[in-house]
């Protein structure tokens, strides 16, 4: 019986390495059953393969359970009657290959694939982003961006962090490249640019890693191979990081741009979070209008009945709006000549003229920003 094990484990073993390019393997066990995926090799005495699509129809596999596709199932050898071996590459038995649709959002996209301290990571990507009419390739562009994640790359590159401390170093990954782990955790994927909110399309980033093949199941026959458990939540890890109880937030900044008197909405170029604390203060004048004339950002006098943005302030005084994500609009609010608020949701901020005409404005602001 022992001759017949080794001979069964060393010709499947020969039948691994012999093979080319492939679709599935087939497992024709003694008590009638018929198995088909990937056989990933012999662990501790029993053969593991990942289940494949079944052949029969309506959801059942060809175990005759209900399809666990994907799942890792073993073997011992008395259990196997024949292996049939679809032409397949070696390579494709040792590494395990994820592709990641990854869009510039609020968060960082999980990858879904947990990684080890030490362990050897290839990364390949294509795809495009458009901020704008900006074209973002995987490369990034030849500009920087003060507020992203990795200020000093290139904007727009793609990058990556293990695990959810926000001390983890930034992996700038681009169209490809290999790097190795330098700690346990989930890998994570964005683009390195601060401003999300005008972004649409995705780059595909396959995440490909070679198996642990010296793992086996637990007494749950569950985490095989370090794979983390399906049903396990995984923490968001926000671009803008934060910790514990501790309040940490990102660097203030601070801009100055001009709103000229004829905007009906200029963009600040700030996406806010909710929770981040923005000083605005403003000075200069503005023509509102050839009868109202010149103003400062308080305006001028507010009519019993106008159809100003904002209502309760004169015309020409400066207000603001914040774009959300989604493209809506929050209701305008008056800034005047400083004001300090709060962000109640994350979107860009925009500031604007308080006016229901703006063809016979001049003049501008000169607004501060600090967040």
């Amino acid at each position: 019986m022992r001759q017949t094990i080794l001979k069964l484990a060393l010709t499947l073993a020969m039948l691994l390495m012999a093979a080319t390019f492939a679709a599935a393997d087939t497992i024709y066990l003694k008590d009638g059953r018929t198995v088909r995926g990937t056989v990933l090799g012999f662990i501790n005495g029993r053969f593991a393969i990942r289940v494949g699509t079944a052949p029969q129809t309506g959801g059942v596999s060809s175990t005759g359970t209900p399809s666990d596709e994907g799942e890792i199932q073993f073997f011992r050898p008395g259990e196997i009657d024949r292996v049939e071996i679809d032409g397949r590459s070696l390579d494709d038995l040792r590494y395990e290959t994820r592709t990641v649709q990854v869009q510039l959002a609020p968060n960082w996209i999980d990858s879904g694939v947990d990684l080890r301290r030490g362990e050897h990571v290839q990364i390949r990507a294509n795809g495009t982003i458009y901020a704008g009419r900006t074209r973002i390739t995987p490369d990034g562009l030849r500009s920087t961006d003060p507020s992203a994640p990795l200020p000093n790359a290139a904007e727009g590159v793609l990058i990556g962090v293990v695990g959810n401390d926000p001390d983890s170093p930034i992996e700038e990954l681009g169209l490809s490249r290999e790097f190795v782990a330098d700690r346990d955790g989930r890998l994570y994927l964005t683009v390195n640019r601060g401003s999300y909110t005008d972004a649409r399309g995705a780059f595909s980033v396959q995440v490909r890693r070679e198996r642990d093949l010296t793992a086996t199941r637990d007494e749950n026959n569950d985490n095989v191979f370090g794979d983390r458990r399906r049903n396990e939540p995984v923490r968001v890890r926000p671009r803008t990081p934060t910790t514990g109880n501790t309040g940490r937030s990102r660097t203030p900044q601070e801009i100055t741009i001009d709103v000229p008197g004829t905007s009906r909405g200029t963009d600040t170029n700030i996406d806010l979070h909710a929770g981040d604390q923005v000083t605005i203060t403003a000075s200069g004048t503005v023509v509102a209008g050839r009868r109202v004339g010149n103003v400062g950002p308080e305006g001028g006098r507010a009519g019993v009945i106008n159809t100003y943005p904002v209502q309760t302030a004169g015309p020409g005084a400066l207000i603001g709006f914040i774009r959300l994500s989604d493209g809506q609009t929050t209701q305008p609010f008056f800034i005047g000549t400083q004001q300090t608020f709060t962000a109640q949701s994350d979107g860009r901020l925009f500031l604007a003229i308080n006016d229901d005409n703006y063809s016979d404005n001049g003049g501008s602001f000169s607004v501060r920003i600090r967040y």
